[in-house]
């Protein structure tokens, strides 16, 4: 059953040292704000954080990494041109970093909520992301092994939820939440608002509450970005 908690303090409480944290987000866009100032205000650390990318600027993601909450990032975006907290950390030395091509993170994550063991995949063959991987030729072509990607703990934000859990997204701000409220032991949801059961569309949830485990409803804290009035009536 999915719990419903009133701040996000409440709702990243199950997150621990040492934990593998799923964090959802395409750079900002659809990244939990909240959920990870909640996290930075509890003390968690030495997490391995999987992620889009490294963090933007000085929000979210950026403010674990400053602060030394995080030893490793798997991500596939690290080095962007407002990367500076992890390049700072990166370059001293202080955290660990795992390169994954983008459709290959997308599916490493699908992977691990799917039960799929491993799979072949032609990105990175014949690279230095390839190293020490189990390699196969099938039908003429290379491929690499590569596993799934499995998380303690998924912080994911989505637009909506119903008194069951189950999810609506706004447009991109979907990205990585799907796959990865799947791919965790433990899901964790800030939403603008919660409705009651059957107020979705069955059609149009996309992820159902069997996988999610605890939603906050924040409202309108999460910052959206400035929209037309169309665009308004559309999400």
């Amino acid at each position: 059953m999915t719990e419903f908690v009133d701040t996000a303090a409440e709702a990243v409480a199950s997150v621990k040292d040492g934990s593998t944290v799923l964090l959802g987000g395409f750079g900002n866009a659809g990244q939990p704000m909240e959920l990870i100032d909640a996290l930075l205000e509890s003390g968690t650390t030495e997490l391995t954080v999987v992620s889009n990318n490294a963090g933007q600027g000085d929000r979210g993601l950026a403010l674990l990494i400053k602060e030394r909450r995080v030893r490793k990032v798997i991500c596939s975006f690290p080095r962007q041109s407002d990367s500076w907290h992890f390049d700072a950390a990166y370059r001293a030395g202080e955290l660990e970093l795992e390169l994954v091509p983008q459709g290959n993170l997308a599916e490493r994550l699908r992977a691990a909520g799917a039960g799929i063991g491993a799979f072949f995949t032609p990105t990175g063959y014949g690279t230095s992301l390839a190293e020490g991987k189990e390699t196969r030729e099938i039908e003429g072509r290379h491929y690499v092994l590569e596993h799934p990607i499995r998380g303690d703990v998924a912080l994911i934000k989505a637009l909506r939820a119903d008194d069951a859990g189950n999810l609506t997204y706004r447009k991109t701000a979907r990205n990585f939440g799907p796959v990865m409220a799947a791919a965790a032991a433990h899901t964790v949801v800030q939403v603008q608002e919660r409705v009651p059961a059957g107020a979705l569309d069955p059609e149009n949830v996309v992820t159902p509450g069997i996988y999610v485990n605890t939603v906050t409803a924040l409202g309108q804290g999460a910052a959206q970005p400035a929209e037309t009035s169309q665009e308004a009536k559309e999400s």
